[in-house]
């Protein structure tokens, strides 16, 4: 078995791509596969405001959605305080230039949200001539990337955040996908991504009426992975962890714990699914997928307590996991055994999540400061970087540059050869 997430719309994207080159595109959360990896070379290791910045252009308003790249399009989205406008913005790669700003959806009345979040954090999804972005609750449209151009939207498919939206679409074959739970609904729902009709719906098989309305909801992105000749969906919700056929929304098999509001995305490899179960008290463990109906007693393969992160996803490099919580305490496990290796305490608070990128792993704090670190059994920092503003957004890689989105910013950071661009 393949030691990263085997995701289907990886191959879908490069069929697409035609002759792109490796690296070129940055399609969806975490990267190409989904799993925080980039196979670009010759990143830069260091940066500041005035060291390796080829451009920084400001965006408007505020968002947590990392940028979704295709071609020389990086497309974001951003929504003011109050959460009434909903906007996706497109940046020319090559100067950092915004080529479309297009106001998607009004709110009459937009629900509060957690001060941590925001009404934009869900990330886009982008393939050849489209890019599918999402707010929760709020709304979900596919946008001409040519022109801008809303081509569908979808503003029927309601829940209850409480604290706001959070978790990103994935694709698979003629289908977007994505969670909905919430206070008082948790569903998973397939759109057609050519018209945005319903493909199929199913609600989750959870027994939820003797559990507090405020621990129903969940806000974590799925992974699709192959396994055993088959394709599994596998999407966290509170209480359990339910794999779906995405063809049909067939469940194939759940495992129940009995967390609530998870946010990494789930990895895959080793023949396990490892996954964060719980916001309060965030275990992760390995489960053993290709099963049927209800596997909790016999899949679980193990379990770990601490450190484990609440927010950020985490890497699975080789035979070994990295991962930082959000404290600032970074560790490394055994893939197979959940054995630690070590553990490090690293500078500042955590919500986005790391990038394993040319040889290294890169840890990005709320301060945005970047730790970077060699993917080892010997934990060792190779550099310490620092920008202005508040990050929270996971990074991009496309070619030979990061681009690392702040509270009030779009950075693309590469080694300089020659003068920065203006």
């Amino acid at each position: 078995m393949r030691n990263t997430t085997s995701i289907a719309v990886t191959f879908i994207l490069a069929a697409l791509a035609g002759g792109a080159s490796a690296g070129e595109n940055w399609p969806q959360l975490h990267g190409p596969d989904g799993n925080g990896h980039s196979k670009a070379t010759g990143l830069a290791l260091e940066w500041s405001e005035s060291k390796n910045v080829t451009w920084k252009t400001a965006i408007h308003d505020r968002g947590w959605s990392s940028p979704a790249i295709w071609g020389n399009q990086i497309w974001l989205t951003t929504a003011d305080k109050r959460g009434k406008n909903l906007f996706a913005v497109c940046v020319d790669r090559r100067t950092g230039k915004i080529v479309h700003d297009v106001k998607v959806f009004d709110v009459a009345r937009p629900d509060k949200i957690a001060s941590m979040n925001s009404y934009a954090s869900p990330t886009p999804l982008i393939e050849e001539g489209r890019v599918y972005v999402h707010y929760g609750t709020y709304g979900t449209a596919c946008l001409d990337t040519k022109t801008g151009r809303v081509l569908w939207s979808r503003r029927d498919l309601k829940c209850e955040h409480h604290m706001g939206p959070g978790n990103s679409p994935v694709l698979f074959g003629k289908l977007l996908i994505f969670p909905v739970d919430g206070c008082d609904v948790q569903y998973v729902v397939a759109l057609d991504k050519a018209t945005g009709k319903t493909a199929w719906k199913i609600d989750r098989s959870v027994d939820y009426s003797k559990i507090h309305r405020y621990t129903r909801k969940a806000y974590c992105t799925p992974t699709i992975i192959e396994t055993a000749g088959r394709h599994e969906l596998i999407s966290p919700c509170s209480r359990a962890v339910i794999a779906y056929n995405p063809l049909t929304g067939k469940e194939l098999w759940k495992v129940r714990h009995n967390g609530w509001s998870m946010v990494p995305r789930p990895l895959f490899g080793h023949g396990l699914v490892y996954l964060v179960m719980d916001y309060d008290y965030p275990e992760l463990w390995a489960i053993r997928p290709g099963g049927r109906g209800d596997v909790t007693k016999t899949n679980v393969v193990w379990k770990l307590k601490k450190p484990v992160p609440k927010k950020p996803s985490f890497l699975l490099i080789g035979d070994l996991i990295f991962l930082v919580d959000d404290t600032g305490r970074a560790a490394c496990l055994e893939a197979k055994t959940g054995k630690i290796v070590w553990q490090e305490r690293i500078d500042g608070l955590y919500s986005a999540s790391p990038l394993y990128a040319d040889g290294r792993i890169y840890f990005f704090s709320e301060r945005s400061v970047t730790t970077v670190i060699e993917p080892a059994r010997r934990f060792k920092v190779l550099a310490t970087n620092r920008l202005e503003g508040r990050m929270m957004a996971s990074p991009a890689v496309a070619d030979k540059a990061l681009f690392l989105r702040t509270e009030t910013h779009l950075y693309r950071i590469e080694k300089q050869t020659t003068e920065p661009k203006k």
